[in-house]
């Protein structure tokens, strides 16, 4: 399929040059300002109305910041969002516009607290470190439900492409450890098959322009033998019974799209309630375009609908399971 007007617009605007003389710390400069740049020509201008903190986070590898967005005026207690931004696991940060753009508006339309998460990037901290990390910061904050003004039966987490690798792992690893009960996961365009990209270029043709994320995933790994763990390629777990209900937006142009429908149909066969949609001409930054293209603008409206609906459902059933104990 041909990409939409504003779609092909943004493809064509994209630099083509090759960065491999910059180092990690320069490219990531590079692509912070690429990102904020195409936000400001593309993307819509963000909620002004939720109250925003920063917070440091205490883990056994060090502090973690944590953006706090809530509702303006909110006093109460309110459920709660954790947010994982895409990046390819090296770049991002709760700073960019985009990513502070999608957390206001979720923040204000599903009504709940979001917590987006600065992770530790590679190659600097190769996996497990991210997830092992998130998990420090989701645990600490149920923990703490009272002082973060959250409701500990109402938490969810969200992420973009490897934000949506490691929200899906946070899932796997809270139920391997007994961790938090999480309400929900929201997997926005994710990445969850990490042995599918090393063999890029190996029979898979919808692959054979990924080049970008290869080397993303080469810069996350410790070694290409880690690629095959659940918490690395959560798709390749033996089993996903008993992970909390699960929506995947996932995009027509973007050649990770079958991660989502593959881990959606097996969610499902293991019993775990799991939607997919496939959003016609979008692409893998689709985030970027919410001023241009109405289709993305809605995506975010969806995604905090779903949030909301979601968090909604805990709290009845939180509840009700109340009323019957009593």
């Amino acid at each position: 399929m041909t990409a939409p007007g504003p779609v092909q617009a943004f493809l064509d605007a994209q630099p083509r040059e090759q960065l491999d003389f910059l180092t990690v710390a320069e490219k990531r400069q590079y692509m912070r300002h690429l990102s904020d740049l195409n936000y400001l020509r593309y993307g819509r201008r963000p909620e002004p109305g939720p109250t925003v903190t920063d917070h440091l986070v205490a883990t056994p590898a060090g502090p973690v910041r944590v953006k706090a967005y809530r509702p303006a005026g909110a006093t109460g207690v309110l459920p709660a969002h954790l947010f994982l931004h895409g990046g390819g696991w090296w770049l991002g940060s709760v700073d960019e516009l985009v990513n502070d753009a999608i957390c206001r508006l979720r923040c204000a339309r599903a009504g709940c607290v979001v917590l987006a998460v600065d992770y530790p990037l590679a190659p600097e901290h190769r996996f497990p470190a991210a997830v092992e990390q998130v998990y420090a910061v989701l645990t600490r904050v149920a923990a703490a439900a009272g002082t973060w003004r959250v409701d500990p039966a109402a938490i969810s987490v969200g992420g973009v492409s490897a934000g949506g690798n490691l929200a899906a792992a946070l899932t796997l690893k809270c139920r391997r450890e007994g961790g938090p009960r999480l309400a929900f996961q929201l997997l926005e365009v994710p990445v969850l098959d990490l042995t599918l990209l090393l063999s890029v270029g190996a029979g898979d043709p919808d692959l054979h322009h990924a080049e970008q994320l290869v080397a993303a995933v080469r810069r996350y790994l410790p070694d290409e033998a880690a690629a095959a763990g659940e918490l690395a390629s959560p798709l390749r777990a033996d089993d996903l019974s008993g992970l909390p209900p699960a929506y995947l937006m996932t995009a027509e142009l973007d050649p990770l799209r079958r991660d989502g429908e593959r881990y959606a149909a097996r969610l499902a066969a293991a019993g775990v309630p799991a939607t997919v949609s496939v959003e016609p001409g979008a692409i893998h930054g689709v985030s970027f375009l919410t001023r241009v293209w109405p289709a993305a603008a809605e995506w975010q409206e969806t995604a905090a609908r779903a949030v909301r609906d979601a968090h909604d459902r805990a709290v009845a059933e939180d509840r009700a399971g109340e009323g019957i104990a009593q």
